[in-house]
């Protein structure tokens, strides 16, 4: 197998990869997908790109499958870097896809939740999240060991693959609890075997700097991407309205993309210069590199950038005053520095800041039943055992099952998968609360703290887990318990039972904890 020259170069401190984003559009044969095959044809003839990144059902409407996008412009002499995100299709799907990826040799993965679905055929479409990105980086790094699972004869063990995958994170959130969760998210995306990261899309020089230091801090050693979007007025409009769930815009930023249209060129080479300076200020932080995006970008205008932003480098540090587009009242994670218009190294003191969320009443009923009939060394809990095993079998069993999804319907709107995670998400339920089931963490399309798809409406779930554990100083647990994917073994069976008898994720983890004598 050749060598993955996107992969080297990022792994390189002497070189300075450039990715660039390919849109495949809705179509087989239509403009866009013949239009990116000849952007990819240039940029691999052009050796300035080191992978082309390729988009998966952005803004959650249908376009081509950007595996099959792929693996054309793999035949083209570049690299693809593919955008594996892990909606509408199941765990089943992603593996087969997998499995396909690695035997026509596309190895970089930028793996993510992806965008809630909002139109296709005849009408929406179901959403289907049965992974989140944590969990597809585990069964992406397993592959890359060489998966095992039981089979007829034996344990089966698989060929290693040789995938090089990545994940996102947001540093460009506007709450302390959704920046928070975006941090606790990504330490669990590098445990699970993320290589590198890439920033989510924004124009704030301070949130590039923070994330930059938070990796460093936290000892997250794998090159940090940034993110470079060449923005025109229309974009930056639906983006400032949240119509591109995760892309900040700031009122400030969009008055003078309003203002710069108007100029004899319609804005272009404003946009260009814009994108340059980014590029030179991210090279000059200390990106191991740069991703491009923008609609509708052409070659030539990719090359310019890089042209320009290389030239721009060695004046980086007077460069920051352009992208200074603070999200108003929004939350940093470090200390201001005011001589370089970024950060210093010292955190800010979260733990008297306000709660971007109100704390339901029946949390405290929640904790109170927990710890009385949940923990081993408490007297309910031994009991509640022996009832489950006396129960689990028996006439009653249908009734006793009745009785408990019932009162968690109208405590936690439950939707009985049977494996609960109610204890890993402060008393509320991702499965029923979280529109893409996201089980160990909030996704990038939050919006001030309201919830991707119901903004303004519904407050994200890990918000309201945040700030209930932050009442109490407990906050860290979402950055510590990583959630395995629901086993639907268990689906509409009493969780109660799964626990006591050990037959859910809890319960497991519970026993793995135990000291042996």
């Amino acid at each position: 197998m050749q060598g993955n020259h996107f992969k080297e170069a990022l792994l390189n401190r002497d070189k300075f990869p450039v990715t660039w984003e390919l849109v495949p559009g809705r179509g087989a044969r239509e403009a866009p997908q013949e239009n990116a095959l000849v952007q990819a044809k240039q940029a691999a003839d052009g050796a300035k790109i080191h992978a082309l990144t390729v988009t998966d059902n952005p803004g959650g409407t249908p376009a081509m499958s950007a595996n099959f996008m792929g693996l054309e412009i793999l035949k083209l002499g570049i690299e693809p870097l593919i955008h594996f995100t892990c909606k509408d299709k199941n765990r089943n799907q992603i593996e087969s896809e997998l499995y396909a990826l690695d035997r026509a040799g596309a190895r970089n993965l930028l793996v993510m939740s992806g965008d809630y679905p909002v139109s296709g055929f005849q009408g929406r479409p179901a959403p289907v999240f049965d992974l989140d990105p944590v969990h597809a980086l585990q069964l992406i790094a397993q592959m890359n060991r060489g998966l095992t699972y039981p089979g007829i004869k034996g344990t089966v063990r698989h060929h290693p693959a040789d995938f090089f995958p990545g994940a996102v994170v947001s540093p460009f959130k506007a709450t302390e609890s959704e920046q928070m969760l975006q941090y606790y998210k990504l330490k669990k995306k590098v445990e699970a075997g993320a290589r590198f990261i890439v920033t989510q899309l924004g124009y704030d020089a301070r949130k590039f700097h923070e994330v930059l230091l938070f990796m460093k801090q936290e000892g997250l050693n794998i090159p940090l991407v940034g993110n470079i979007y060449i923005l025109p007025y229309g974009a930056a409009r639906m983006m400032n309205r949240n119509d591109l769930p995760g892309s900040v815009v700031t009122d400030k930023l969009l008055v003078e993309l309003d203002r710069e249209r108007n100029d004899p060129d319609k804005g272009e080479g404003a946009r260009i210069l814009r994108a340059a300076r980014l590029y030179a200020v991210l090279k000059g932080m200390g990106f191991a590199g740069v991703h491009i995006g923008g609609h509708n970008i052409k070659y030539e205008q990719v090359k310019e950038i890089i042209r320009q932003g290389e030239a721009l480098v060695p004046q980086w540090p007077d460069l920051v005053l352009y992208f200074d587009y603070p999200i108003p009242g929004g939350f940093y994670y470090y200390e201001c520095d005011p001589e370089t218009g970024l950060n210093r190294e010292t955190p800010v003191k979260r733990q008297d800041r306000p709660l971007d969320a109100a704390i339901e009443s029946t949390y405290g009923f929640s904790r109170l039943f927990h710890k009385l009939m949940f923990e081993p060394e408490k007297k309910l809990y031994g009991a509640m055992k022996n009832l489950c095993r006396i129960v689990e079998g028996s006439k009653v069993e249908g009734l006793f099952h009745k009785l408990e999804h019932w009162t968690k319907v109208v405590l936690f709107d439950c939707k009985d998968c049977g494996d609960c995670a109610l204890i890993d998400l402060a008393y509320l339920c991702p499965m029923s609360q979280c529109p893409k089931n996201e089980r160990n963490g909030a996704c990038g399309g939050s919006f001030e703290g309201w919830c991707e798809v119901y903004p303004g409406k519904k407050k994200c779930v890990y918000v309201r887990a945040y700030a209930r554990l932050k009442k109490r100083r407990e906050e860290k647990q979402l950055e510590k318990c990583c959630v395995p994917p629901c086993n639907w073994d268990l689906y509409q069976t009493s969780s109660w039972i799964n626990f006591y008898l050990g037959k859910d994720h809890t319960s497991k983890r519970q026993s793995s904890k135990e000291p042996t004598s």
